[in-house]
């Protein structure tokens, strides 16, 4: 499966999103607004692919629970799965997944520096 790229352009450039648009794009904040599916997606940017039994080590949570996160995931097309014998891996396939995390670590970082009164803000 070949991995997605973000279409090119600012949110700026774009026409205003229509309401279906914005109960989409809702949605998908929905899906990524859980730390374990964030923890999940940042193991797989680190490693390209993990099988669920590592993805289970590396956040510490049982199998069948990670594997049920990596389906709603999956759902939205965001990581693909193969087979391979009794084992199944898991990569991120939507590189804007990756994209939209590096600037959201960098809002985080940011809004803890505000919060200790020192400026600062993402950078292109």
């Amino acid at each position: 499966m070949q991995k997605t790229r973000c279409r090119p352009g600012t949110i700026s450039q774009r026409d205003l999103l229509s309401q279906v648009e914005s109960g989409a794009l809702a949605a998908v904040f929905k899906v990524l607004a859980s730390g374990t599916r964030l923890r999940l997606l940042h193991a797989l940017i680190r490693s390209d692919e993990l099988s669920v039994n590592e993805l289970s080590r590396t956040v510490a949570m049982k199998p069948q629970a990670v594997s049920n996160q990596l389906q709603r995931l999956a759902d939205l097309g965001i990581v693909a799965s193969r087979r391979d014998g009794l084992h199944v891996h898991y990569r991120l396939v939507d590189l804007c997944v990756q994209s939209l995390l590096e600037k959201a670590v960098c809002l985080m970082e940011a809004s803890l520096t505000r919060g200790s009164n020192v400026r600062g803000g993402c950078r292109e």
